[in-house]
């Protein structure tokens, strides 16, 4: 792969509002990403109306509603995401959603999407494992939640519907929202990447920038990370998720941590060359010296600039003639 994918994931903090998702759109242009991600769903295929939301869930919209209630408040019908997708497009940023059922999954089909996201929560269903499978296209897949051998048999699922292993890329996570630092376990993304042989990356729900851009520095291909216009406003990923800024201020220092990466190869850069002959150091006279008196430890040191003879060939120098006089500090030449 080229330069890590970056992944701005508006996902349902739009809550519903089909104008504040164009915004999310150019927010995400703006701060640099290269797809904006929203999250696609009939929630009454997803979630049973006797499901109990999450803690967490609980903590940011209360208990007044179910699960299935809260959703079916934040997601936006599915005719919007063509619209969103023609928003995309004429912005110059890349669409993608994420499906939670079947019939999302078709809708998304005609959207022409460069990947199909499988979120942490649908690795374990079997039918829609078949149906991404069988579009055929890439697949990136979050893994929070998962034991190695769920992650295989998922693996297994999408190879024996045609994809192969070239054609997904894992992304470690952690489905907590926000996850504390001590859960991220950021090291078991390269053990996923050694035990499966694909691409990996990283979905991160921590507060704050620093591990996604950790993650890029231990080879993370792709980067998927929550934003919001307002992290004040209700709904239940808006705590766990970025502001504007602070996602172009991520996207920024993952461009500079790529860049800071470079070749596997030491060598001296063509910045740092110049400065050799400032930081490194010559033999030079410690004292003033006869032309014929014989150089030694006594009247030879080193010395910068470094554009005479090197310190390395010190040995070498030790007990030869003085060539002509020198003065102190005057660089030490041969004939």
């Amino acid at each position: 792969m080229g330069k890590v994918i970056i992944i701005a994931e508006a996902g349902v903090n739009h809550n519903g509002n089909y104008d504040l998702a164009v915004k999310m759109v150019h927010e995400a242009k703006r701060a640099g990403a290269d797809y904006v991600k929203f999250q696609t769903a009939v929630p009454e295929l997803v979630i049973s109306s006797i499901a109990p939301k999450a803690e967490y869930q609980k903590e940011t919209t209360g208990n007044g509603e179910s699960q299935l209630e809260m959703c079916k408040a934040i997601h936006l019908p599915l005719s919007d995401y063509a619209k969103l997708k023609k928003v995309c497009d004429e912005e110059g940023i890349g669409f993608m959603s994420t499906p939670f059922d079947l019939v999302s999954i078709d809708t998304l089909e005609a959207l022409d999407m460069d990947y199909y996201k499988v979120p942490s929560g649908e690795i374990t269903n079997l039918p829609y494992l078949r149906k991404i499978a069988s579009k055929g296209r890439k697949v990136i897949m979050s893994t929070g939640m998962c034991e190695m051998n769920e992650i295989g048999d998922a693996l297994k699922v999408l190879e024996d519907g045609g994809l192969k292993r070239s054609d997904i890329i894992l992304l470690h996570c952690n489905t907590e929202y926000p996850t504390p630092f001590c859960d991220v376990n950021l090291a078991a993304m390269n053990t996923i990447g050694k035990t499966f042989g694909v691409t990996i990356g990283y979905s991160d729900h921590t507060k704050g920038i620093e591990v996604p851009i950790a993650a890029v520095a231990m080879g993370a291909k792709v980067i998927e990370k929550h934003f919001t216009l307002d992290r004040n406003m209700v709904g239940p990923d808006h705590k766990a998720s970025l502001e504007p800024d602070e996602l172009k201020a991520m996207v920024d220092a993952i461009r500079n941590v790529e860049l800071a990466i470079g070749s596997a190869e030491k060598h001296a850069t063509a910045s740092e060359t110049p400065n050799k002959t400032v930081a490194r150091k010559s033999i030079v006279a410690s004292r003033d010296i006869k032309k014929g008196e014989t150089l030694t430890e006594e009247n030879i040191t080193t010395k910068r600039p470094g554009n005479g003879i090197s310190p390395m060939r010190w040995d070498e120098i030790l007990g030869t003639k003085a060539v002509h006089d020198f003065k102190a500090d005057e660089l030490i030449e041969t004939e």
